[in-house]
């Protein structure tokens, strides 16, 4: 049976969901190849259609909501995880501001555009965004996954907790990723790898130790501390199943982008 191609970042959070699936042990419809990229590249790929099965950022997937649907385990949504716009000191205001940001498929880039405007983005990979704020090339960076805890190692200070901004005028969790199907592989099978995700991330829980090798090898910080807290922050109950409140945080987001026209409209069901 030909194997499905699953992307997934290296991040800490998406290796934990995915090693037993990756390693042959949870059942599967289906055999899977992992292909392991930067979030900015899937969500790339995600808009020629190219993976059948592919974490995506929230913002990536309200582009291509008419080809992919979010299966309901996988994602990370949730409170006190949102992204960072970081500097070496304060700044009066945003704008003529450079902006050093993850990607512009990102949701943590739809999400400072939807907090201002009038700031010029420098789009460059995740990783590479506080060594540029340190060394002044930008004013600030927005970061995400693991560099919201390792800033402070470069000399920077917090401007703006985008998630809190969030949290706060919707009373909401913040929607930052999925893991999307295309809807050509069929509701069936679909659900089926819904439910072989959802088994990959029970045997994280239960395994984590067995786990961690697996985190070490692919992140960006080795240390076991902030690995664990990338864990803890990103993956939640909201990682085994969305949830109601999780579906009304996703259909908040999009609405809010689609009145500013930051995403375009869609009828097309937005979970299984």
């Amino acid at each position: 049976m030909e194997a499905l191609k699953l992307g997934y970042s290296p991040c800490p959070n998406d290796t934990y969901i995915f090693y037993a699936l990756a390693h042959g042990l949870v059942a599967t419809p289906r055999p899977v190849e992992v292909v392991l990229e930067d979030v900015e590249t899937l969500n790339r790929w995600a808009l020629e259609g190219r993976l059948p099965l592919t974490k995506l950022s929230y913002a990536a997937y309200g582009r291509v909501r008419e080809r992919y649907v979010a299966l309901r385990s996988g994602g990370a949504l949730g409170r006190g995880v949102g992204p960072l716009l970081v500097a070496r000191g304060p700044l009066g205001d945003l704008r003529g501001a450079r902006v050093a940001i993850p990607g512009r498929n990102t949701t943590a880039f739809l999400l400072l555009s939807l907090y201002g405007e009038g700031f010029s983005p420098v789009e460059v990979r995740y990783d590479q965004i506080l060594p540029m704020v340190a060394r002044g090339e930008v004013e600030a960076g927005l970061i995400i996954h693991e560099s919201r805890f390792t800033y402070p190692q470069y000399g920077l200070v917090k401007l703006l907790d985008l998630g809190a901004w969030w949290e706060e005028r919707t009373g909401l969790p913040l929607p930052l990723g999925a893991i999307l199907a295309r809807r050509d592989l069929g509701e069936e099978l679909i659900r089926a790898l819904d439910g072989a995700v959802r088994r990959s991330l029970e045997y994280a829980h239960a395994h984590p130790e067995e786990v961690l090798p697996y985190l070490k090898a692919h992140a960006q910080e080795l240390s076991e501390e902030v690995i664990w807290a990338h864990v803890r922050t990103y993956v939640n109950a909201y990682s085994l199943d969305v949830g109601e409140e999780g579906q009304r945080a996703v259909e908040r987001l999009f609405a809010e982008a689609e009145a500013r026209g930051l995403l375009p409209s869609s009828s097309a069901p937005l979970f299984l």
